[in-house]
């Protein structure tokens, strides 16, 4: 070998090298430096990426009101607007048809949309970037992501976006956003990442969202966020608009919680999520202050529910959870989307801020516990919530209703239309709270006290928050 009798000389040469791929490594992400990088073309990474992009076309029925005579004159309608006499009139069936755009993730044909796009469709058709369509079936939604995963059926293998890792981004990043907009068929737009981890825009339960000025359009929702390597970082979701059009504010679903979701959705055909057991709030600069913190930063613990994961490992009232797995979060809202991005059965690294100090704890990531069971029962006989199906509310219970799982007693379930519970006013999502003074803290003691002989009812009633009173006579 070369290197046999010059092994100095060899030893600086490979030194050199490895140096040389760390710069260009290091250099991957630059600005354009003259005329000819100005002038390269995305052209190749579209003809990569756009045939795993499809357009979708979904119909419902929906019952509108005609109006008639007086309602329907111009005169009224400059002056009252279009909508003036709609509840007036017989309702009739009208065919209301929408768009959307999806990603192929599996060859077999397995679609990955905006929940929002199909949500009530009573028909779904998906074409491809080839022109062929198909009729597509709804496999699974996830409204606290505004997730939808299709299917469609053929025997040739389908064009796959894979998807990135979306944690490896940073702002100022390059990405391209394909979809179909306005309907006017698939179309391609660039931008950069504007920001990362975006929460409190009010667009889903579990949102800390990728923000990019790349152009996105009705007719977007679903379709594909792509970084430079060709790969799927996000599901375009929403823009920020007055006029709506794109004014360079859009939102895309990390592709991370998309592996959460089809992963979780795929394995066991309905998607568990892990269940942290914690609330708490943003710690702001006053807070931060008092704690000893440098800057606001992290979630203040507020309250634990003793079978949720971080209870049991170790998380106290009082703490600050810094950061999940080294990544740092800023409000309860990106905890919960850190969180629900990994799977049940990982084991995670919480930084907490406790006492002065930063300490390190490993918890188990566990689903939501059934605690206590649900002990679903229809109540019937001579009694005012004859009609209703109720339920003891439990962590579990609560993950499936998309409610608070803090939340504690005996629920409503479901009303049967003409039933006693439905004459007296009684609603799906209730909590019977105590029944002529006696507490009902769960189902079996709630049919006890129904059972008891009573000349008049006094029922307690949680709805939206707020404690009322009901009494009802014989």
């Amino acid at each position: 070998m070369i290197c046999r009798n010059f092994w100095p000389v060899c030893i600086l040469i490979i030194s050199v090298a490895f140096g040389a791929v760390a710069e260009v490594s290091a250099k991957q992400r630059k600005t354009p430096s003259n005329r000819t990088e100005i002038q390269l073309s995305f052209a190749p990474l579209v003809k990569k990426t756009a045939p795993s992009v499809v357009n979708i076309y979904t119909r419902k029925t929906v019952l509108t009101r005609q109006r008639r005579g007086v309602f329907d004159d111009p005169f009224f309608k400059r002056f009252f607007g279009d909508n003036f006499g709609n509840n007036f009139g017989l309702p009739q069936k009208r065919q209301q048809n929408s768009l959307g755009s999806g990603v192929i993730v599996d060859k077999k044909g397995l679609i990955v949309t905006n929940r929002h796009v199909i949500e009530g469709a009573d028909e779904i058709r998906v074409v491809l970037h080839d022109r062929r369509e198909f009729d597509a079936e709804l496999v699974a939604t996830d409204e606290k992501t505004d997730l939808a995963i299709l299917r469609i059926r053929t025997d040739k293998n389908l064009p796959v976006l894979e998807l990135s890792d979306s944690d490896d981004l940073e702002v100022g990043d390059l990405v391209l956003a394909i979809g179909n907009p306005f309907g006017v068929g698939q179309t391609v737009t660039s931008g950069i990442v504007s920001a990362l981890a975006r929460t409190g825009v009010g667009l889903t339960a579990l949102g800390a969202f990728i923000q990019t000025d790349a152009a996105i359009n009705p007719g977007n929702s679903g379709g594909a966020l792509v970084a430079m390597d060709g790969r799927l970082v996000g599901i375009n979701t929403a823009i920020f608009s007055k006029s709506g059009g794109s004014q360079g504010i859009g939102f895309a679903i990390p592709s991370n919680m998309v592996r959460a979701v089809v992963r979780g959705i795929l394995k066991t055909g309905k998607l568990v999520r892990p269940w942290l057991g914690a609330s708490g709030q943003s710690i702001s600069q006053d807070i931060a202050n008092s704690l000893g913190l440098d800057r606001p930063v992290g979630v203040l613990v507020n309250s634990l529910h003793k079978s949720g994961a971080a209870a049991k490992s170790g998380v106290v009232v009082g703490d600050v959870v810094l950061a999940v797995n080294g990544h740092e979060v800023y409000d309860p809202s990106a905890l919960a989307h850190r969180i629900a991005t990994l799977p049940v059965g990982d084991s995670v690294t919480l930084r907490v801020w406790r006492r002065h100090k930063t300490r390190a704890l490993q918890l188990e990531l566990t689903a939501a516990p059934e605690v206590p069971r649900r002990n679903v029962t229809d109540l019937a006989g001579e009694q005012p919530l004859s009609g209703a199906k109720v339920a003891n509310m439990s962590p579990a219970l609560a993950e499936e209703l998309n409610a608070d799982g803090f939340l504690q007693g005996v629920f409503i379930l479901a009303i049967s239309r003409g039933s006693p519970a439905n004459r007296l006013g009684f609603r799906v999502g209730d909590f019977v709270r105590g029944i002529n003074g006696h507490e009902t803290n769960n189902v079996a003691e709630l049919s006890r006290e129904l059972e008891r002989a009573a000349d008049k009812w006094r029922i307690s009633v949680t709805r939206d928050g707020t404690t009322r009173d009901l009494v009802i006579n014989r």
